[in-house]
């Protein structure tokens, strides 16, 4: 359950990793919730805190890392997996920062690393905010809990009700055996990039939103993929969990996962790459239509919902049903189109990670910045030797529905 993301900076002239890393730990330790370790409790049975750590020093948590990969045109995928793969220790503040340097354009690139029980992506995005230049962290907005009155237990109950009998029905279903795999820690990367004045021709010519665009270009790749792979996709669909922020605008922006989920189905099955985003736009609607409360995809929402003991049992339960649920996660991380930099040199490249669910081997975040709408590619490195076959064929599949529009 770790999630990260590579910023790409371009400076101007080299940078020393040493004051890129002090000024780094400068800014980290202004962050309060980055001082913050888990600690467990002895009631309720399997309960657990967040308290600062007494021994925290936010430059224990920040490292440099030189590319001396002379022959590999892009060796920063390369050591990013291996960096993500590591696990974050459980006894300190759930973060990691390295530097990466030697990359061969003069470029440098900033990794991070956050655990999922610190934060969702939304949080994730307000955390490199507060590293950036000129970017105060945003504190988060003073809350008045409002009463809770019978009618409110009465709803949440029925809800609950409802999101678990449509994750019972949704759950009757074979899942995509390709993207299904035994867990294990290795993992592979890829980056790939969509140019935003393709992906806003698209949209005028066939109409739908950036997000349902990019879903179609991504349902096309997964199908050139699985084809490429000897798998049958013709009459077939991958089902995607889509998560979907609940987190209020004058709501905390940091901490916690509010968060809720659609189920879409990916139509690898068809051929034309126009009827795939048709396809996509169609399923998109009804899902915004039911809400982001209802349905299968908003199993995230019962976790608040459970006691202690029992979200422990169930989340491990729920972890290994996954691929009954979905086949892989497609999640968007907001970036405001704000320019950034760090150090003065401009942030030219958002690349985030979505951790893998059990026994998944793929999964997908996009973040859109500036001109680029910016895809991290993660996957099981035992069940995906290929990746960078799935990676050209998002290139490849957002061609041809750019040649179609």
């Amino acid at each position: 359950m770790q999630m990260g993301a590579a910023l790409v900076f371009a400076p101007e002239e080299p940078v020393r990793p040493d004051r890129l890393v002090a000024l780094l730990a400068r800014r980290a330790a202004e962050i309060p919730a980055l001082r913050r370790k888990v600690r467990a409790g002895l009631f309720p049975p399997g309960s657990a805190s967040w308290v600062d750590d007494p021994d925290f020093q936010a430059v224990k948590h920040i490292h440099h890392h030189r590319l001396t990969t002379l022959y590999d045109p892009d060796p920063l995928p390369e050591f990013a997996a291996k960096w993500i793969a590591e696990p974050l220790d459980p006894r300190r503040p759930l973060w990691e920062l390295t530097v990466v340097t030697g990359i061969p354009d003069g470029s440098f690139a900033v990794l991070l690393k956050l655990h999922h029980a610190l934060t969702d992506g939304a949080g994730a995005y307000a955390v490199v905010v507060g590293l950036l230049d000129g970017l105060p962290f945003p504190m988060p907005a003073p809350s008045v809990p409002r009463p809770r009155t019978p009618m409110d237990a009465v709803r949440d109950t029925l809800e609950t009700a409802g999101i678990a009998s449509s994750v019972v029905r949704a759950a009757a279903r074979p899942p995509c055996l390709p993207l299904a795999a035994p867990a294990t820690a290795e993992r592979r990367l890829g980056f790939a990039r969509l140019a935003s004045a393709d992906l806003r021709r698209i949209r005028r010519t066939h109409g739908g939103t950036t997000n349902d665009v990019v879903l179609a270009v991504l349902s096309g790749a997964l199908r050139e993929w699985l084809i490429n792979r000897g798998i049958r996709a013709t009459g077939r669909s991958v089902r995607a969990l889509i998560p979907v922020s609940v987190r209020g605008r004058a709501a905390e922006q940091w901490g916690g996962n509010k968060l809720s989920g659609y189920l879409c189905d990916l139509p690898i099955g068809t051929d034309h790459p126009v009827r795939r985003l048709t396809e996509v736009r169609a399923a998109m609607t009804r899902n915004k239509a039911a809400g982001p409360s209802r349905g299968a995809g908003a199993f995230p929402l019962l976790a608040d919902r459970m006691p202690a003991a029992l979200h422990r049992l169930g989340t491990r339960a729920a972890g290994l049903a996954a691929p009954l649920l979905f086949d892989l996660v497609v999640t968007t991380v907001p970036v405001p189109r704000a320019r950034h930099a760090l150090a003065g040199a401009p942030l030219t490249e958002v690349y985030p990670f979505v951790p893998l669910a059990p026994r998944q081997a793929v999964g997908i975040a996009v973040a859109p910045y500036l001109d680029n709408v910016h895809i991290g590619l993660q996957a099981n490195a035992d069940a995906v030797e290929d990746l960078g076959s799935l990676r050209d064929a998002v290139a490849k599949s957002a061609a041809e529905l750019l040649d179609a529009s």
